[in-house]
């Protein structure tokens, strides 16, 4: 189908992103080349993958490279490359909207930065809108692209004004070109159609890509002898014979991955780490695997010092790259790493796979279920061997995630389980694992005994820890939402069973029968003025100084999961929950004397209320009636004072 040249507007968050490039004090400008090269990259690694099955897209052109061409003259800067190219509509569909590419999300990100002068290099990466990151030094982009296998080619232009034209074009081979028109360069800027300048970004950022990332450079020519050696003049100095240029390579294409660990060093490894992640952050730990025999595979995996934003968003993508002998299989490879280590980054290079692979093949792969099962190994290996410290700044960051698994990995469960940690009633805000936990446990304590919450500081003084802590028994504080499943698939550790502070009873000390007995008519009496709101009331097992709490049944559900599951929109079933009361506060003996002299004393439906508003109050809850609340303590202080 024939194509004409068409003007088109760009959608609405795409013209807010570029606003967004143009228009920023961007302290960091030389990472457009980086992204530009990366999609070059990218292009040469699709057509690569392609060609294993279709060598008919290569021709006579296998002579893989990445150009750069300054033109100091007309200000320009073009990134040539010989991949895949693109059609005309796939040009419409990836470059005219980018509107797959996380635009959004990129926005709501920086606006969650709180600096909108500053654009943070890895976000860039991260949303897949690095072409456009080029608008920071250019003032008009061209690109010419042909896909390869088609004869035709398309010229998108853009002067990132709100629109762009698109129409078919002439070039001679398959491949894209982006074609730069420059800014006029201000005071103490770097300019990029200098040498020096290019060979330092691609040094910096582009090192390792697998492809020559090429420049052609003029270089002064020297007369020599006949035997070779140069022609000095009267001063001893070389003579000059003239320019002349050649193509050089500028970047080591060094596949670090399946090099010898001591043949390494620590700069390489960081650098290939920035590369790979766009982190500007040191990596807190590197894993370098290379494994030989039935299963053979090269690994280099990192854990990032810092989570990043988006490390429990759905869409988020993983950070293991797939290789095999090198040429590039697909990233974002989520078969090789589970879905609680999405944190880690880096390659896995394994020779024996099959090129001629999809993502549904691969599920079923013998060899990566293989490889799976081994990196999880040594990652959960390696994570345990982690000195204390670093094991701290690495949980603070990822321990939610990491939990998430003893949930979702039951083969690796009880490794994961050892990996957890929390703090407790006694560790006084420093994490304690398990094992620790069982260890310092009190020789009459028979449970672990945990409570869940939002914040640290409710559950901390919930009063459903009051006789716990009385006994001097440790208690595990659960803020994360996972650790409401954690619970829910690890049962017992060591032997020894979880049992929820806040649920059920504790069983921790005999009930004297017949005081509870002298309560029965004035708890029925309560219960029918709440019928509405609780399914029991009872004397508490939990309670020590307080007067009321709620409780659940051992297998109901707690308050802080009925709480996540509202949140998330979840439809829930009507529960009531248990009020607990403590008899042996003075308060009981003053109610229960009311109640003795007049079971229909109007205040006594008051009192009532009052014990459930302050059970709602003491684990953090909201009261229905706070006008009643307010007024009622309010007679009581007038009573007292």
């Amino acid at each position: 189908m024939a194509h004409q040249k068409e003007t088109h507007e760009f959608k609405t968050e795409v013209k807010q992103f570029m606003h967004l490039i143009i228009n920023s004090l961007y302290s960091n400008k030389e990472i457009f080349l980086r992204e530009l090269i990366s999609n070059a990259s990218d292009a040469i690694d699709r057509l690569n993958f392609k060609a294993q099955t279709d060598s008919a897209l290569l021709g006579e052109d296998t002579d893989f490279k990445i150009k750069i061409i300054p033109d100091k003259e007309n200000k320009t800067l073009t990134i040539s490359d010989n991949g895949i190219g693109m059609t005309y509509e796939e040009v419409v569909e990836n470059i005219g909207t980018i509107a797959r590419s996380g635009t959004a999300a990129f926005m709501q990100a920086m606006e969650n930065a709180g600096n909108k002068d500053i654009l943070a290099p890895e976000l860039i990466g991260q949303f897949g809108v690095g072409f456009y990151s080029a608008f920071i030094v250019a003032d008009n982009i061209t690109l010419v692209t042909r896909a390869a296998g088609e004869n035709t080619a398309t010229r998108w232009e853009s002067s990132g004004d709100g629109s762009y034209t698109i129409e078919p074009a002439e070039k001679e081979r398959r491949g894209t070109d982006v074609i730069l028109t420059l800014r006029p360069v201000e005071k103490d800027e770097q300019d990029f159609t200098e040498e020096w300048t290019i060979r330092q970004i691609v040094k910096k950022h582009s090192d390792f890509v697998t492809y020559p990332i090429v420049m052609d450079v003029e270089r002064d020519e020297f007369e020599t002898d006949k035997d070779g050696k140069p022609v000095l003049d009267k001063d001893g100095k070389p003579v000059k014979k003239g320019k002349k240029v050649e193509e050089e390579t500028l970047n080591s294409m060094k596949a670090i991955w399946a090099k010898d660990k001591k043949d390494v060093t620590d700069e390489e490894y960081k650098d290939f780490y920035t590369h790979i992640s766009h982190d500007w952050n040191p990596p807190l730990s590197r894993l370098h695997l290379k494994l030989e025999g039935i299963t053979e595979y090269s690994a280099l995996l990192y854990i990032p010092a810092q989570a990043p934003f988006d490390l429990f968003m759905p869409e988020r993508k993983h950070g293991v790259q797939l290789y095999c002998r090198r040429v590039f299989i697909m990233d974002d490879c989520k078969e090789l790493i589970p879905e609680y280590l999405r944190f880690v980054k880096g390659v896995v290079d394994a020779p024996d796979l099959n090129l001629n692979i999809s993502r549904e093949i691969l599920q079923q792969d013998a060899l990566v279920r293989n490889i799976k099962k081994n990196l999880v190994k040594k990652i959960l290996d390696h994570l345990e061997q982690m000195p204390a410290e670093e094991y701290e700044k690495f949980y603070n960051e990822f321990g939610a995630v990491i939990k998430e698994g003893i949930h979702s990995d039951w083969g690796n469960r009880d490794k994961l389980a050892k990996l957890a940690r929390y703090k407790t009633t006694k560790s006084d805000g420093k994490w304690v694992s398990l094992e620790v936990y069982v260890k310092n446990m009190k020789p009459d304590q028979e449970d672990i005994y945990y409570i869940t919450g939002d914040s640290l500081g409710a559950i901390l003084n919930s009063p459903h820890l009051e006789t716990l802590k009385e006994k001097d028994f440790e208690v595990l504080l659960m803020t994360d939402p996972v650790d409401e499943f954690v619970i829910q698939s690890l049962p017992e550790f060591e032997k020894k069973k979880f049992k929820s502070a806040e649920k059920g009873d504790l069983g921790l000390d005999e009930v004297d029968e017949s005081r509870k007995k002298s309560f029965s008519s004035l708890f029925d009496a309560i219960k029918n003025h709440l019928e509405d709101k609780v399914k029991d009331v009872k004397p508490s097992s939990h309670l020590k100084d307080s007067v009321s709490c709620l409780s659940g049944e051992t297998y109901d559900m707690s308050a802080y999961m009925e709480k996540l599951l509202k949140a998330s929109g979840q439809p829930l079933p009507e529960s009531k929950r248990i009020l607990e009361i403590n008899i042996a506060h003075p308060v009981m003996e003053k109610i229960q004397k009311i109640f003795e002299t007049n079971k229909e004393d109007a205040s006594l439906e008051d009192y009532s209320a009052l014990l459930y508003d302050l059970a709602v109050v003491g684990e953090g809850g909201k009261i229905e009636n706070p006008a009643r609340f307010n007024k009622l303590i309010g007679q009581l202080m007038a009573k007292a004072l």
